[in-house]
């Protein structure tokens, strides 16, 4: 007895037609992704960790130290002698601080880690022996620290962006703080009545509905995402290459993240591929914007251990950066993405109104940072009034939970107020702020 195989057939053939199609769109979808990514190591994260497992470690002798770039004999000669003349300066003039680094750092991991990737790891070996850096101070006095041997240096780093009006005003506002909360003290979940007004100023400055409190811009950035996560629905988050938005794996895929972020794509800033990726793609909750970048697009803030050579490739193109990102806002808004701008570095020396107000593009999601805790450590989250709420009505179980210890502690948040509300002696810094983002904006 025979068969009809004709349905059979059919039905066979359809079906690897559908599988056919299913895979050339999804290679279709890879393709584009691709193309959207940046060239660089810093574009393909997977790549970059799988090399840094294969570059094994390898130091320069003294001699290869002074000449590994093959210079003239007498240059190489001159290099060694100044450098020694170097860590005899430094052993006579911070004993006493670079006695107390050398015992310490056995007990700090942090201390380690900065001092070992102070300088490219071909150099570690000398500089350690010969400049151990000091890493404790004593002091500090307006833009000057002192050490424990009374050396006096200008804080150039600005305690990573905290450091926006001078020491002296931030030790003003702590002391004020904790005068001002010192009643309540370190009580933890109820909320001091300063409080209220920090969300009202909050509010005002960011032009979003609601704010919630963090201890890091770190933290603030991981509640920005997961909310968007929750409310979207989606999975994945752009960011893009070179852009720092703290050290959490998500926000870091590549080298420094034990393992690969599987739900983070990084993307070519300032690209029309990346538009198109965030057009077609349909899993995207969020995407961050670190507005740092418009000086050095798809490239990594300069560091110790990068300064190999002294070539000056940063420039800033405010038109074109402010034009890229009202076209990514018209594309967020058209599918449903959330932007997320992180202004916890920048904070606002550029404006009093950040990012949005310097290049005059709106977000749904704001995160806030470093000077504005008025000297203590600080996060906080703003953003739009359904994007920032924690539970479903219809769905009592569904929630999307955020919570530290320390969030809105009772001293931060009076900080936090002297450091933005005005009043007779807060004027003088005030001025130097407002005089300081006068000229950038004119910049």
């Amino acid at each position: 007895m025979m068969m009809d195989s004709g349905p059979t057939t059919f039905a066979l053939f359809a079906a690897g037609a559908a599988v056919l199609t299913t895979s050339v769109v999804k290679l279709r979808s890879r393709l584009a992704l691709s193309r959207a990514k940046h060239r660089s190591l810093g574009g393909h994260s997977r790549l970059s960790r799988r090399l840094a497992g294969l570059i094994s470690f390898y130091a320069y002798d003294e001699w290869q130290v002074f000449r590994s770039d093959n210079p003239p004999e007498e240059i190489a000669t001159a290099r060694h002698a100044g450098f020694m003349r170097l860590a005899k300066l430094y052993a006579e003039r911070y004993p006493q601080t670079m006695r107390l680094t050398a015992d310490a750092k056995d007990g700090i991991s942090d201390l380690q880690f900065t001092d070992t990737y102070r300088v490219p790891f071909q150099f570690r070996e000398l500089v350690q022996r010969h400049l151990n850096a000091p890493a404790f101070v004593q002091s500090s006095q307006g833009v000057m620290l002192t050490d424990l041997d009374g050396n006096r240096f200008y804080d150039l780093t600005g305690s990573y962006g905290v450091n926006l009006l001078g020491y002296d005003f931030y030790k003003g506002s702590i002391a004020r703080a904790v005068e001002r909360a010192g009643e309540l003290g370190p009580v933890l979940g109820s909320y001091h009545p300063v409080v209220a007004d920090n969300v009202a100023r909050l509010r005002a400055i960011s032009g979003l509905d609601e704010v919630s409190f963090h201890m890091s811009g770190t933290e603030a950035v991981m509640q920005a995402v997961r909310l968007a996560r929750y409310h979207t629905r989606r999975t994945h988050l752009v960011r893009f290459c070179g852009a720092y938005h703290g050290w959490w794996g998500d926000v870091q895929p590549g080298i420094g993240n034990p393992i690969p972020a599987r739900e983070t794509y990084t993307l070519n800033e300032m690209s029309e591929a990346a538009l198109r990726v965030l057009r077609t793609r349909r899993d995207i909750a969020c995407v961050l914007i670190n507005p740092l970048q418009a000086l050095h697009p798809n490239a990594s803030p300069p560091a110790d251990s990068a300064l190999i050579d002294s070539a000056r490739s940063a420039h800033f193109d405010r038109q074109a950066y402010a034009e890229w990102l009202k076209e990514l806002r018209a594309v967020c808004s058209q599918n449903g993405i959330v932007l997320i701008v992180d202004d916890v570095f920048v904070g606002f020396r550029i404006a009093p109104g950040g990012t949005q107000e310097y290049f005059g593009v709106r977000a749904d999601m704001v995160t806030y940072g470093k000077t504005l805790g008025g000297g203590l450590p600080v996060g906080v989250l703003c953003g739009r009034r359904e994007l920032m709420k924690r539970y479903r009505d219809d769905r009592p179980l569904d929630v999307c939970f955020a919570r530290g210890t320390f969030n809105a502690h009772p001293y931060v948040m009076a900080a936090m107020n002297e450091f933005s509300a005005p009043s007779r002696h807060r004027r003088g810094a005030r001025d130097v702020w407002r005089a300081r983002c006068a000229l950038e904006r004119a910049g």
